[in-house]
């Protein structure tokens, strides 16, 4: 049985402010996904396209947002959108997915943690029933996504050393 906690789903639209991109932000390079994240990324977009919605593209300043997250949670223990030190999840996010010079700026997340042979499908219909996070996947202004899913032998803290998957997704769009 597949064991699965899902956190609050959040999203915050934030009023236009000229910045300049993280020095994280224009630095990254291509990224390769896991054989899970790929699906999730698959069976995400393909989700949305039943639902009449544009399916999103892979970003790679919101994956590596995703992926520090997760594996923040997995080596710190904790599962929250708020990272480790308390900030608040569109402010880890901005670090990477930076506003810039776009006009209009909106990020949102999906996290899970279940067991390790969870699968792309069996993530996406845990969040299918969980309002919050079903609101994030039929979000239409979303047009980019992050996508990270972290194995742990012996996840410590709220984990309770247990084997655990931890799957974020950080959704986003700037225009």
């Amino acid at each position: 049985m597949v064991r699965a906690v899902a956190a609050l789903a959040a999203f915050l639209v934030l009023a236009a402010t000229a910045a300049s991109p993280s020095s994280a932000e224009t630095h990254r390079t291509a990224l390769a996904l896991t054989a899970l994240e790929r699906g999730v990324l698959a069976d995400l977009n393909a989700f949305r396209r039943q639902h009449g919605l544009v399916p999103l593209t892979l970003s790679t300043p919101l994956t590596e947002a995703a992926r520090q997250h997760t594996e923040e949670m997995a080596a710190d223990g904790y599962f929250a959108h708020e990272s480790h030190d308390g900030a608040a999840f569109w402010q880890r996010i901005q670090h990477w997915y930076a506003q810039g010079s776009f006009g209009y700026w909106s990020v949102g997340e999906n996290l899970l943690w279940s067991s390790p042979s969870v699968t792309a499908s069996g993530a996406l219909e845990l969040w299918e029933h969980s309002p919050e996070h079903l609101k994030n996947m039929l979000t239409p202004r979303w047009r980019e996504i992050g996508v990270s899913a972290v194995h742990v032998g012996a996840g410590p803290g709220v984990y309770k050393g247990m084997p655990v998957t931890i799957v974020t997704t950080d959704f986003g769009v700037r225009h």
